[in-house]
């Protein structure tokens, strides 16, 4: 008999497309990720967000604020902490800073942005907005994670020089200066999309099992994220400006994570449990009229 060898994975492929053209119209994987998960994350976050005695309908209002701000937030944030890939020398000007289906999205301006747009939704809908904010978080946990792939199409962001089998090739074009003779590098993007798939299982499990309320979902959603953000930043190796030979991304991680460490603390002892109404003081939106169990 004859043994038929078995092939093993000795590397993950990148892409060799991530544009097709419909047409006269380019599709963009990284784009088209980008909204897969903006559409997962506003479906899952109103569905929690009924479940703890919302108005159907309300998540998908916010999220018209909230959607375009965190967009132009993350754009923001991209182009100040990289701005020599824009305006230094060599850059790609005002018009590459506009550019955003070629990637660069910074979820700390994003997340920043996007709750101002958020708050104005949640005003206008006449609701709290933490209870808003801890619906959400496992959503938007997951939209990170189908969001990632798109740097794996762009060939982008990804780690130092490995041979585990996992490694990810990557074209010689794509590669930074100093790592041309290197093929396979740690697959970040996936790295950081399965440790988001695993924060919003573990946001989902600590909201049952402890009833959390007043925004604490959220603050755990940060506090999980900054927490492997650090590790993957560490592993990165695109140019990124820097604060004490320090990744500017990790001090950011660091500072948000604390500050998510100590909202979780503080509103814990001040406000146990979840909130009793979803409604603003004093709104009178239609919302009013919703029930109101958060069980």
């Amino acid at each position: 008999m004859t043994l038929v060898p078995v092939s093993v994975l000795t590397s993950i492929p990148s892409p060799e497309v991530g544009t097709w053209n419909l047409g006269p119209i380019p599709l963009r994987a990284y784009a088209l990720l980008i909204i897969a998960g903006i559409v997962v994350a506003t479906w899952w976050g109103g569905k929690r967000y009924v479940a703890r005695g919302g108005r159907p309908g309300t998540i998908l209002d916010i999220a018209v604020w909230a959607v375009p701000f965190g967009i132009v937030g993350g754009r923001l944030y991209h182009v100040i902490t990289d701005h020599q890939l824009y305006f230094g020398p060599g850059g790609s000007g005002i018009v590459g800073a506009l550019r955003i289906w070629d990637g660069g999205l910074g979820i700390w301006g994003a997340v920043a942005l996007g709750a101002v747009g958020a708050w104005i939704g949640a005003r206008r809908a006449g609701v709290l907005l933490p209870p808003v904010a801890d619906a959400i978080a496992p959503g938007i946990a997951v939209a990170q994670a189908i969001g990632r792939w798109g740097n794996w199409f762009n060939s982008e962001l990804f780690g130092a020089p490995t041979d585990l089998p996992w490694g990810l090739e990557i074209a010689v074009q794509h590669r930074p200066v100093g790592y041309e003779d290197f093929a396979t590098f740690h697959p970040t993007f996936l790295y950081e999309s399965l440790w988001l798939a695993a924060t919003a299982l573990v946001l989902v499990w600590a909201d049952r099992r402890f009833r959390m309320g007043h925004g604490r979902v959220f603050a755990l959603y940060v506090l999980l994220y900054t927490a492997g953000r650090i590790w993957i930043e560490a592993l990165r190796i695109d140019s990124a400006n820097t604060v004490l030979g320090v990744r500017l991304n990790v001090w950011t991680a660091l500072i948000v994570g604390l500050a998510a460490l100590g909202y979780l603390v503080v509103s814990a002892r001040m406000r146990p449990g979840r909130e009793e109404s979803l409604i603003r003081p004093g709104a009178r939106d239609a919302e009013a009229s919703a029930p109101t169990s958060v069980g």
